[in-house]
């Protein structure tokens, strides 16, 4: 089958019909393939992602306080970052066979890079753009909520317990592409009682806390950075 009938096939399971189909075809190239073609004036998908990224965080805000309207900002925050990152992205890409439309370098295709989480959330949010570009804010808002309202009706995020080190991991995941670093630096006490104190790095942002275990430690110090990351965002939009 042709690379272009594939495509065909994409659009009627994302319900689009994209009128400049250029845009579709660099949603879909990795930088692997497009360094595989020096002769061609190409563009590989990373831009088109970042700007994904923020019409996915955009619309999936608005569809979370549709469905959550008495929830403060800290708890939707919280429950974006669950449905905003890597391992949620990959999955909607999956279910969209996003993978087998990719275009690929023949190292990303022999070590299956068609279903690398990266990889297929990073195309999924460069998707997003690409109907955003194509079709506007409507169209946009109609695929990413066609993708999203049935997590919403099935999952009550709401209900979820505060498991603070995974919401870090996944809010800077989505807006830092990092992983906060855990370390113990002291442990006090005998050993049948001991106290333990973690350092955690997260990017630029540093906390510490202590507990009766290293796991109890690390979700205060994560508490803390998370306290410190929601500061400093709704301040930078002040």
């Amino acid at each position: 089958m042709k690379k272009k009938d594939k495509h065909i096939a994409l659009e009627k399971i994302i319900t689009y019909q994209f009128k400049n189909r250029e845009v579709l075809h660099e949603a879909l190239r990795h930088s692997s393939y497009v360094n595989e073609q020096p002769d061609q004036n190409l563009k590989d998908n990373e831009c088109l992602e970042f700007l994904g990224d923020a019409v996915l965080n955009l619309v999936v805000g608005h569809l979370l306080m549709q469905f959550y309207p008495d929830l403060k900002e800290g708890s939707l925050s919280r429950m974006r970052a669950s449905l905003v990152n890597e391992t949620k992205l990959a999955q909607i890409a999956r279910q969209l066979q996003l993978g087998s439309h990719l275009y690929l370098g023949k190292g990303e295709r022999q070590t299956n890079g068609c279903n690398k989480p990266s990889i297929l959330a990073d195309a999924f949010e460069a998707l997003v753009a690409a109907v955003y570009l194509d079709g506007g804010f409507r169209s946009a808002f109609q695929f990413i909520k066609t993708q999203f309202i049935p997590i919403l009706e099935n999952e009550n995020l709401a209900e979820k317990p505060f498991d603070y080190k995974s919401q870090l991991q996944e809010l800077t995941q989505t807006h830092q592409r990092e992983v906060p670093q855990y370390r113990v630096v002291q442990e006090s006490g005998p050993d049948h009682d001991k106290t333990f104190r973690v350092q955690i790095i997260a990017g630029e942002l540093k906390a510490e806390g202590s507990g009766k275990s290293k796991k109890a430690a690390e979700q205060k110090a994560a508490k803390l950075v998370l306290a410190m990351f929601h500061g400093s965002d709704r301040a930078s939009r002040t």
